[in-house]
C-alpha cells in the first residue's frame, strides 16, 4: 500500500465495490427519489431512498415476503413474486405522494428479463413514473408465472386487487 504525505486512502465502500460513487452522485444529483432494488437468495427488497445531506432517508421498504399479507402463497424468489413486489412499492409510492423516481440497482448483474426489472415493470404498472426502456422488462408470460409448472397466475390477479386496498 502507498504511503506518504500525498497519498489518501480512498473510501472503504469503493475499495471494496460496494458503491460506485459517480453512479451514485448522477443519482442524487436529479433531485429525485431512489427506487432502489436489492436481491439476495430468498428475497428482493425494494425500497424507496431520499437523498438528505445528514444521511439517507429510507421512505418505504417492501420485501417479497411482504406480499403473504396480501394472499400470496407461492414461492417468493420468482419472477411473479419480483413483479408483485415492484407493484406494491409502487402504490406505496403513490400512497406517500410521491409520483416519480429514479431506478437503482447498485452493484447487481442486471441483464434484460431479470428480477430486478420484473420489479421495475411492477413499479411502472403501478403508476410510478421511472425513466425507463421497455426492452428490459421481462415478457408478459413470465411475468404471470406460465413458465412455472403448477402455477397458477389467477393468484397474480387476486393478490393485485388486495394491493389496490392499500
Amino acid at each position: 500500500m502507498a504511503t506518504g504525505p500525498r497519498y489518501s486512502v480512498k473510501y472503504k465502500r469503493k475499495r471494496l465495490n460496494k458503491t460506485n460513487y459517480k453512479k451514485r452522485l448522477a443519482l442524487l444529483k436529479s433531485d429525485k427519489p431512489r427506487l432502489v432494488v436489492r436481491r439476495t437468495n430468498k428475497r428482493v427488497i425494494v425500497q424507496l431512498i431520499s437523498f438528505k445531506p445528514e444521511g439517507d432517508k429510507t421512505i418505504i421498504t417492501v420485501t417479497n415476503q411482504t406480499l403473504a399479507k396480501h394472499g400470496w402463497k407461492n414461492a417468493s424468489n420468482n419472477l411473479p413474486s419480483s413483479y408483485l413486489t415492484g407493484y406494491l412499492a409502487g402504490k406505496l409510492a403513490l400512497k406517500n405522494k410521491i409520483k416519480e423516481a429514479v431506478f437503482d440497482t447498485g452493484l447487481n448483474i442486471s441483464s434484460a428479463g431479470n428480477n430486478l426489472y420484473a420489479v421495475l415493470a411492477g413499479a411502472v404498472e403501478s403508476g410510478l413514473k421511472i425513466p425507463h426502456d421497455a426492452k428490459v422488462f421481462p415478457s408478459p408470460e413470465r411475468m404471470k408465472g406460465t413458465h412455472i409448472k403448477g402455477f397458477d397466475s389467477k393468484i397474480i390477479e387476486t393478490v393485485k386487487k388486495s394491493i389496490e386496498k392499500v
